[in-house]
């Protein structure tokens, strides 16, 4: 890329009022050159079966458009709509807890043919009104893919299917590397396969893990096979990667490989949420971009991270500043914050993005006006900086 992105997730459906020729000024003044839109808003894009709205997206790209603002464009398949839910229930996802309830993101079996079926349609749907636009730069696959802890019966038919051609259709050879003697596990008949989630042996229910989170992969390369259909050969896919969640990212995620993953991205993109104030280390952002830089051999995007956050992660004068340009020294290409505007209602409150619930100037966002037209003067020397690793044997 030419030059370091900068910028926020945009959500014009949340908004209390109708404000975007505001946001669209405040952007440009802090610098801002991209916004990520469109990946959480399932039921407003689609709010019956079949009937679709993408009046949001629309509005919101002709005035990006307008402003010279680049735009990331979300698939809206991590949240599922109500309607979708009454119609087929066995959408949610079944796990070892039983059968999930509506309400929260995340909690469908991404497997599910029904769910598939009308992912794949909405996909398609925002592809067509978005892919062309001049502003749209890429595509982000879904957010934060899991399997959810899915194990109903189509995935434990699938983990069966999975063994066995895995072993050669040799039971024998199954019940050997598990050590299915033990009390009575032994499966003389593949049409006998028990239920994995109830299982006591340690080894059968790591490889069951092994083969959910090849349901992540699997998922992602049907989504990027669905947007490459429409993509320009100038816009990128990627997929926002996360990390084992401690109170912030840190650590190898265990529902993801991402080496795989990363295989259907064109370019490698993270969340990367990390303590501020006294608890800043660096770690956190050391750790996670060279996590990612190495899924690709290359640079990467940083879709998510906080700007005010937590509050007691509202960060000290000059932290906002010094925090992205960690994100710039392990070889990122851009900083986007989780999200431009606090959220007035549901979940995440608590969660501030660079404009607080009043939605007007705050330290956070003046100090963003510095970073990001430092950002604009910098671009030709800091964008795509490689980390070269040197090592001297004594």
């Amino acid at each position: 890329m030419k030059e370091l992105l900068y910028g926020a997730a945009y959500y014009d459906e949340y908004m209390p009022y109708d404000r975007l020729e505001k946001d669209v000024a405040m952007m440009k003044k802090a610098g801002i050159n991209t916004i990520r839109i469109a990946e959480s808003t399932w039921s407003t894009c689609e709010p019956q079966e079949g009937v679709f709205d993408f009046s949001h997206v629309t509005r919101v790209m002709d005035a990006m458009e307008e402003a010279g603002i680049n735009v990331i464009i979300g698939t809206p398949t991590y949240a599922v709509p109500t309607w979708m839910v009454k119609a087929y229930p066995d959408v949610l996802a079944e796990t070892v807890k039983g059968r999930g309830i509506y309400g929260a993101r995340q909690i469908m079996d991404i497997t599910h043919p029904v769910y598939r079926y009308y992912a794949e349609r909405v996909i398609r749907k925002l592809m067509e009104v978005s892919a062309h636009r001049k502003c749209v730069i890429g595509f982000q696959l879904d957010n934060e893919t899991k399997y959810y802890g899915t194990a109903g019966k189509n995935v434990q038919l699938g983990f069966v299917k999975y063994l066995r051609e895995k072993f050669n259709n040799d039971l024998d050879a199954l019940n050997h590397a598990f050590g299915l003697d033990y009390w009575s596990n032994r499966i003389n008949a593949w049409e006998d396969f028990p239920d994995v989630r109830g299982t006591i042996n340690g080894s059968l229910g790591a490889e069951f893990e092994k083969y959910q989170r090849s349901l992540v992969e699997e998922f992602l390369g049907w989504q990027a096979e669905i947007v490459s259909e429409y993509k320009r050969e100038d816009q990128f896919i990627t997929h926002n990667l996360d990390f084992e969640w401690r109170g912030y990212s840190y650590g190898v995620q265990p529902d993801v490989d991402h080496f795989k993953c990363a295989k259907h991205l064109t370019l490698a993109g993270v969340d990367i949420y990390h303590p501020t104030q006294d608890a800043l280390t660096g770690a956190e952002i050391a750790f996670g971009g060279d996590l990612i830089r190495s899924l690709k051999n290359n640079n990467y995007l940083v879709l998510e991270t906080e700007a005010q956050g937590y509050p007691g992660w509202t960060p000290y004068d000059g932290q906002l500043r010094l925090q992205a340009y960690s994100h710039l020294a392990t070889g990122a290409l851009g900083v986007m914050y989780w999200h431009w505007h606090s959220i007035h209602n549901s979940f995440e409150t608590y969660w501030r993005g660079l404009l607080s619930h009043d939605m007007e100037e705050n330290a956070v966002y003046r100090e963003a006006c510095i970073i990001g037209n430092e950002f604009k003067k910098l671009s030709s020397v800091l964008s795509g900086l490689k980390k070269i690793i040197k090592l001297q044997l004594w």
